[in-house]
């Protein structure tokens, strides 16, 4: 009741006010805004309640203190006060959980035929992200990115898609992570293939990361997200359907230099050139 008359405010104006009210801002899928729309409102209703809770503690510690010895009057129960305070809460919690099973239905809900399938493999500590030609383990991938020490990988995606995530591992849990969707799973190994799905509704480039701690590097298992037109991605998917590389893929739909590999995250220092992890630098010591 109380979420429906905040439905009539302007959700991402108070929240961008206020900062989120400690939730990311700037979603990237239409996932992402219904869930950063249910933490607003429901922060804001949290707010309402504890203010009315403070106004009544302050009103009975100015309404009712001590005005001398005499023994105020006592009563035992009020009972309509005590059918608001039991019934009240009830009711907050029934509207949360409303919306928020709304919500959470809508963001785990798979469409009988997504526009693309992705699926995601994660292994020691890497990704590789294969474009498919249909949901299921049985399908079959037109196209394939491949990360490495060397190079991030690049997974590019279109806007206004519905695009199916399947995850499989290769060796241990990891879990798939774009910060900017607000969302992430877990990639486990063996025959369970997690699932979800998305709608992409911002261009622009986005660090991924692996969200579950897998090994040695583990902060260094990186990926980069790339959201085009779909227009440029049947560009970039025909490229790479034709045998280009990623980066050359990238050049096709206007990326030069740089801008064909990863720019919101870098390779880590496997130290293969230069020093090593056991090398002694002291000159001296080395006997140079």
């Amino acid at each position: 009741m109380l979420l429906a008359l905040l439905s009539g405010c302007s959700v991402d104006g108070i929240g961008s006010a206020f900062g989120g009210f400690g939730w990311p801002q700037g979603g990237i899928s239409l996932q992402a805004h219904k869930m950063y729309d249910l933490w607003i409102a429901s922060t804001i209703a949290a707010l309402i309640v504890g203010v009315f809770v403070w106004g009544l503690i302050f009103w009975c510690v100015i309404r009712y203190r001590k005005r001398g010895d005499k023994l105020p009057v006592q009563t035992r129960f009020n009972m309509p006060m005590e059918v608001l305070y039991t019934v009240t809460p009830v009711l907050i919690v029934a509207v949360l959980f409303y919306y928020t099973a709304i919500v959470q239905t809508d963001v785990d809900k798979l469409s009988a035929k997504p526009d693309m399938t992705v699926e995601v493999v994660a292994f020691k500590w890497n990704w590789q992200f294969n474009y498919r030609d249909a949901p299921g383990a049985e399908a079959k991938t037109v196209a394939s990115t491949l990360g490495s020490s060397d190079v991030i990988p690049l997974l590019v995606l279109p806007t206004g898609k519905k695009i199916r995530f399947e995850e499989t591992s290769k060796d241990v849990i990891h879990s798939f992570w774009v910060p900017e969707m607000l969302f992430k799973r877990d990639v486990f190994p063996g025959n369970v293939r997690n699932t979800f799905e998305v709608t992409l509704d911002k261009e622009g480039r986005y660090v991924g990361r692996c969200a579950e701690l897998c090994g040695t590097y583990h902060a260094f298992m990186q990926f980069e997200l790339v959201v085009v037109s779909p227009e440029k991605f049947d560009q970039f998917l025909a490229a790479k359907e034709a045998g280009s590389s990623t980066q050359d893929a990238m050049g096709v739909i206007g990326y030069t230099g740089d801008d064909r590999f990863a720019i919101t995250t870098q390779p880590f220092d496997t130290r293969r050139h230069g020093q090593s992890w056991n090398q002694n630098n002291d000159p001296v010591a080395a006997g140079k």
